[in-house]
């Protein structure tokens, strides 16, 4: 039988062997997860199943995961405290593209090919190097884009024209049930919001998929169907 200070060696060791291999192995490969989550999610993965396992001993099984958790509440709790050793859990952003040329060594040194980063510049509407001022490949293994001005979409900031402010909508309904935390954070009662929906032909909040009411005061109001079954429209009032 092995020894509980044997399970948290080994547990440390393969942790940390982990940990290394995926900071080696670049971006490319963690896609949206950094290496640290990388690392934990596969360590707790594995360790689970063999906790299932009915001929292992459960309580060191769970030791392990246990183990993982703590490595990982201090871990993050450090990364908060350190800079140097966030950029070592996490890695730091790298500049791929500048002013239109690309950076090959910078993603040589990422192990990132030329059709990774082609690919995902089309995921964001740039079909040629040239567009952009300048593309960061981040630590999560996707690309941020900075277009140049020439190819950006013009905005009422480049017109010199004030807009409102726009705030995040909230949901006073979702798939027939009220959100009270929203009606009295927006300090709206029941009986207004039945005056609403019977405007908008609408009897049953059952019958509403979503409500949701903007920082103007305008409200949106989706049905889940109409009378004969088939999607229902929706409608704004103002």
């Amino acid at each position: 039988m092995e020894s509980y200070a044997g399970i948290a060696v080994r547990t440390t060791a393969v942790y940390l062997f982990l940990l290394v291999m995926v900071r080696i192995m670049g971006k490319r490969e963690i896609g949206q997860l950094s290496p640290f989550d990388l690392v934990v999610a596969i360590i707790i993965g594995e360790l689970a199943a063999v906790a299932l396992e009915l001929e292992s001993d459960l309580a060191k099984a769970l030791a392990p995961i246990a183990l993982i958790a703590l490595y990982e509440l201090l871990l993050s709790y450090a990364s908060l405290k350190s800079h140097v050793l966030r950029r070592l859990i996490a890695g730091t952003p790298t500049v791929v593209i500048e002013n239109g040329r690309i950076l090959y060594e910078n993603l040589r040194w990422n192990r990132y090919n030329m059709n990774d980063l082609l690919s995902q510049l089309r995921e964001k509407d740039v079909f040629s190097p040239a567009e952009v001022e300048y593309a960061i490949l981040e630590p999560s293994g996707r690309i941020s884009v900075l277009k140049r001005s020439q190819h950006r979409a013009v905005t009422p900031a480049d017109l010199h024209i004030d807009t409102g402010y726009e705030g995040l909508s909230l949901p006073l309904i979702c798939d027939g049930v009220v959100q009270l935390k929203n009606m009295e954070k927006l300090s709206l009662s029941m009986d207004w919001l039945n005056d609403q929906l019977r405007s908008s032909d609408v009897h049953d909040v059952k019958d509403v998929a979503l409500a949701l009411i903007d920082t103007g005061g305008k409200l949106y109001i989706s049905r889940k169907s109409d009378s004969s079954g088939q999607a229902a429209p929706w409608d704004v009032i103002p």
